[in-house]
């Protein structure tokens, strides 16, 4: 028999909530399977069986279970050592909405709602109605340990920071062109193709190097200035936005930042990102583009003093030495703390940004 524990996510982590079963009560698994998601307020992560047996849950789904705590357990196939499961010290923070609470919290069975329906829902005949019972008007289920994580981090920027957003367009001909002329053999000889991300990574490591006032933050009363480049790239899963980090971009090719992005892209997916993966970064960038935004005023990652917003690539009209032709072209937002940047080095630094995107000179 082995213990299915919470396991230790870091140092900051204290608990962890059962999000979901992957198998139920008394059904037999073997080693390598997935049997349950835990999320916490930063991470999500499955846990595998390690041996093959019987599976016997202890904290249902939606049940907050401290680090170490007893989530199941895995009992030989024969039957042998079933012990009666000793009480686990478990306070459940969240429950679901109905149905009986686990015996391990022992909270009182929650008794299903009487369901009631104005006359209009039932009698049949009367403004259109079939005789059938209205369809529920409202969902409540509570929010996930990510989603509180993302909203209180969303409102303390907003708090804790002077927060000001200036804009400007790129001209993306270059970039597309490069990508046009190289993207079959990147694909060939490194296995991923060519994408616009790598290009405004390093677009925003030259600008932070010429303005480091935006490679900076606010510690109490100091200014803390970074002298590394780790780029946070956000990502949207289905639980929820992401912002893993790229380390020491400066010293990357264009295309080990495409394989190292597509790898905590798959992570973050999978739900399989670890705290070093969040952890550390300078300056966030958000592609809002990927979803269609034309325009977009991004928030502050904390304790970040800027955020690159990309959006959209569409075809307007633009003069070049005078003549109105179509050029594909990008609106870039650059979100800065007002506190430590200001305006004349956010201006500077995002026509660094978009100088380096419209006349790229990276290694390919």
């Amino acid at each position: 028999m082995s213990d299915i524990l919470t396991p230790n996510f870091g140092e900051s982590i204290t608990s962890a909530t059962v999000a979901a079963w992957h198998k139920n009560a008394g059904d037999p698994v073997a080693k390598g399977d997935t049997l349950v998601t835990l999320e916490t307020d930063k991470v999500s992560t499955d846990l595998e069986a390690d041996e093959s047996g019987v599976l016997e849950i202890l904290v249902p789904e939606g049940a907050e279970a401290p680090i170490g705590a007893v989530l199941g357990r895995i009992s030989p196939l024969d039957g042998s050592s079933a012990a009666p499961p000793p009480s686990v010290p478990l306070e459940t923070r969240e429950k679901p909405a109905s149905g009986p609470s686990s015996p391990v919290t022992g909270a009182p069975e929650q008794k299903p709602e009487k369901k009631t329906s104005s006359p209009d829902q039932t009698t049949s005949g009367k403004n259109g109605k079939t005789g059938k019972e209205a369809s529920p008007r409202f969902i409540r289920k509570p929010m996930s340990p990510l989603r509180r994580t993302i909203a209180a981090r969303l409102v303390e920027a907003q708090h804790q920071a002077a927060i000001l957003t200036t804009f400007n367009e790129c001209d993306m001909s270059s970039v597309m062109e490069l990508r046009k002329q190289f993207n079959a053999a990147y694909r060939e000889r490194y296995g991923t193709k060519l994408g616009f991300m790598s290009f405004f990574i390093k677009a925003v490591v030259k600008a932070l190097q010429e303005v480091p006032q935006v490679n900076a933050r606010i510690d109490g009363t100091d200014i803390v200035e970074n002298l590394y480049y780790d780029i946070s790239i956000a990502i949207g899963t289905d639980k929820g936005l992401v912002v893993p980090v790229l380390r020491d971009c400066d010293r990357k090719t264009l295309p080990e930042l495409e394989l190292e992005l597509a790898s905590l892209a798959e992570k973050a997916r999978r739900g399989n990102l670890s705290m070093q993966d969040l952890q550390g970064g300078c300056f966030t960038i958000s592609n809002g583009g990927t979803y269609g935004s034309l325009l977009s005023t991004p928030i502050l990652n904390p304790p970040q003093s800027g955020i690159l917003g990309m959006h959209a690539i569409q075809e307007r009209p633009v003069v070049r030495d005078g003549q109105i032709i179509a050029r594909p072209m990008m609106y870039l937002a650059l979100s800065y703390d007002h506190r430590l940047v200001d305006g004349k080095q956010a201006v500077q630094f995002l026509i660094a940004v978009k100088n380096a995107v419209e006349n790229p000179v990276f290694e390919l």
